[in-house]
């Protein structure tokens, strides 16, 4: 049948707008690829609230107006390639930086980069110490109640670099960063042994630190980029200094004769250090199913630092340290496929890590018999490492969309070194093995089951000694050498049960159990346990409104044994950590000239000490520790409107809530007066706004 030609013309018009409406778009995508759109923001914002916890890295502490002003601009040269860029991020606060890059693709570029980035002291000192920011201070000889101050450190870092393609896929590309760090931190001195008094020395001092440090990084990297063979070599150098050599004092505590906190000064400060590193890596390719990736590199870094003229030593200590390490690390690894249902992967890394400080005797007065009788060396000791470890794992297709993953890790430590305050052994070795099965149960479920076991051991302990050769009574091994057996469970799940909603779900659970003690004494980490719950879900309601929520919660808990020193009453300990955390979100465009978005989190910290003391007349008023809560929760909001196609305004809002019952500090003194405190309860409101203008 003959359709009429009138019905024609409009089937033929109705095509031809929807071809229209498809060309556009696809023009469009095509526009803002080649010629993308730059935007610039500027505004104001006011923080109705004092804090410490939300400003503390961007500065918005007190309260006050704070100007916002973005940047991005991006230019592109169609006949030469050229890309122009120029970002600018948090202007006017003072957690800023600035990039300029300028490039001709395939050719060479080249970038300026500048940041600022303030970290302010969350707790507030009441201090009558004196010349806070500068290495000379001034400490009460007794307790002095002080004035409040506000300790902060800022970075200021200044980037550049450099990048040529050369012929024979070839690029060479070098850096380089200078880094300044200036403030002051919270630091102090003191000895071990209760409050001044008559008979007993002992107290901590407040001295906070002054950072006055540069640290430079540069290095020159060589790309060849083959067919087959992809090759990366270079150098890579850091240099630190200190302005700082040793902070002095006057002032302080008297009381405890050669002990005395007073008597310390000066105190040295990190000294200079430099590292210089030449490395290699690269891949592989064998054959279309088989590739080999590796890593090579070499480092010495050295500290020749001299120390401070009234430095206490003993005839014969050289002017410096000397310090120096060298460093090699190998690394390789080989992936295969060699049955359609088969890959295969295999791992091996090498390190090793050779102090060469020589040896002196730094402290003589360390040889002195201190309160409890013992004797000291004095002498610094170097420790050098070397680690091996190695992974295989094999991954095979089951029948019935099952996937079998079975894997063997090994990681071997050899350790130099002599114990004296803690517990020692020279090798450690730890072996695992892994079996996990995934299986797809439906086109919109997957699951994987894994099950892991681990087992640490090593070589037997050294015997703590005193300078004399006198056993110490340290008995504990330390968690990370300590004998230890781990058992891991894991669930994962990927659930799409239609197309606008995905949803993965995570649960694992870790038992340990440690053989800690040492000559079976029952002392030291006993077991551990760790728990972790997660859920993630997106929907997309239509192509202008989506959605998002989280949910974690993690648990891990630790037994430990020990026992008071004086008189010696066995106690235990079981610490618990545990968080939960949530967030939702949603954003949408609710009218063509309106976007809106909103997210909400939240998360609640807890720590419990769950100490028991066996008996409890040993220690008379002494009660467990508390616990420790932080909760922190944040809503932020934005609008956006346009006014205009390339004109339009802002709205940010943000409601922070932080809180906690942290103990630490609050009942705490140090002997020359000063105190540390912080708000326990702080809200934060943000409101800004501002207008931005787009352009191609």
């Amino acid at each position: 049948m003959k359709l009429p030609f009138s019905f024609q013309i409009k089937v033929a018009a109705t095509l031809l707008i929807i071809a229209s409406s498809v060309w556009a778009e696809q023009d469009e995508n095509i526009k803002r690829l080649t010629k993308p759109q730059s935007t610039i923001n500027f505004g104001a914002g006011y923080l109705f609230n004092d804090n410490a916890r939300f400003g503390q890295f961007n500065g918005l502490r007190d309260d006050g107006f704070y100007g916002i002003f973005n940047l991005d601009i991006i230019r592109r040269n169609d006949d030469t390639g050229t890309w122009f860029k120029l970002q600018g991020r948090n202007l006017g606060f003072k957690n800023r930086d600035i990039r300029l890059e300028h490039s001709r693709q395939g050719n060479w570029g080249y970038f300026f980069e500048f940041s600022q980035t303030p970290r302010y002291e969350p707790f507030t000192a009441n201090t009558a110490v004196g010349g806070i920011g500068s290495s000379h201070l001034q400490v009460p000889t007794t307790p002095t109640a002080g004035g409040p101050e506000h300790l902060k450190t800022e970075r200021e870092s200044f980037a550049f670099g450099i990048n040529k393609f050369l012929p024979a896929n070839f690029e060479l590309q070098l850096h380089f960063k200078n880094e300044d760090k200036d403030g002051a931190r919270i630091f102090g001195r003191g000895n071990r042994l209760g409050p001044p008094g008559p008979t007993a020395v002992g107290g901590y001092e407040f001295l906070p630190e002054p950072i006055n440090y540069t640290t430079r990084i540069f290095g020159a990297t060589l790309n060849y980029n083959g067919k087959d063979l992809q090759l990366s070599g270079g150098y890579y150098g850091t240099l630190f200094e200190n302005k700082n050599k040793a902070l002095t004092t006057t002032g302080g505590s008297s009381v405890g004769g050669i002990f005395a906190p007073a008597l310390f000064t000066p105190i040295a400060l990190p000294p200079d250090n430099q590292a210089h590193q030449a490395f290699l890596s690269g891949g592989y390719s064998f054959n279309p199913h088989t590739r080999g990736t590796f890593k090579a590199s070499y480092t010495i870094a050295s500290q020749t630092d001299g120390f401070f003229p009234t430095q206490l030593a003993a005839p014969g200590t050289p002017s410096d340290l000397h310090g120096k390490v060298d460093t090699t690390l190998v690394q390789a690894a080989l992936t295969s496929r060699p049955l359609s249902k088969l890959n295969l992967l295999a791992n091996f890394r090498y390190e090793d890590r050779e102090d060469k400080t020589p040896v002196f005797l730094y402290n003589p007065n360390a040889f002195n018999v201190d309160l409890n009788g013992n004797r000291w060396t004095g002498f610094n000791t170097p420790r050098s490492f070397r680690t091996f470890t190695n992974k295989f794992e094999a991954n095979y297709a089951l029948p019935m969309n099952l996937r079998l993953i079975g894997g063997i890790d090994y990681e071997h430590w050899d350790r130099t070194g002599t114990p004296q305050t803690t517990g020692h052994r020279n090798s450690t070795d730890e072996l695992s093995g892994r079996v996990e099965l995934r299986r797809t149960m439906a086109e919109t479920l997957t699951g994987t089951l894994s099950y892991i076991h681990s087992d640490r051991w090593g070589s037997h302990f050294l015997t703590n000694t005193t300078a004399t050769g006198q056993p110490f009574f340290n008995l504990i091994a330390p968690i990370n050498l300590a004998d230890r057996n781990r058992d891991k469970v894991r669930l994962l799940l990927n659930w799409e049960p239609f197309e606008p909603l995905s949803v993965q779900a995570a649960v694992d659970h870790s038992w340990d159990d440690y053989n800690g003690d040492r000559n079976n004494s029952g002392f030291g980490i006993k077991k551990g346990m760790a728990r972790n719950y997660s859920l993630d879900a997106v929907y997309t309601f239509s192509e202008n409104l989506q959605a998002n929520a989280w949910f974690s919660r993690n648990e891990t808990q630790i037994d430990q044994n020990s026992r008071t020193p004086a008189p010696r009453v066995p106690w235990s300990v079981k610490l618990e950590n545990s968080s939960t955390s949530f967030g939702v979100g949603v954003n949408g465009k609710p009218h063509e000239k309106l976007d809106i978005g909103t997210n909400i989190t939240y998360s609640e910290i807890t720590d419990k000490f769950k100490q028991s003391i066996t008996e409890v007349e040993c220690c008379p008023g002494n009660t467990p520790v508390p616990d420790i809560k932080f909760k922190q929760g944040r809503w932020n909001l934005f609008a956006r409107y346009a006014l205009q196609k390339n004109l339009g305004l802002r709205l940010d809002y943000i409601l922070d809530y932080f809180k906690t019952n942290e103990w630490t500090w609050s009942g705490w003194t140090y002997t020359d007066g000063t105190r540390l405190s912080q708000d326990q309860r702080q809200w934060v409101n943000f409101l800004g706004i501002s207008a931005y203008i787009n352009w191609q």
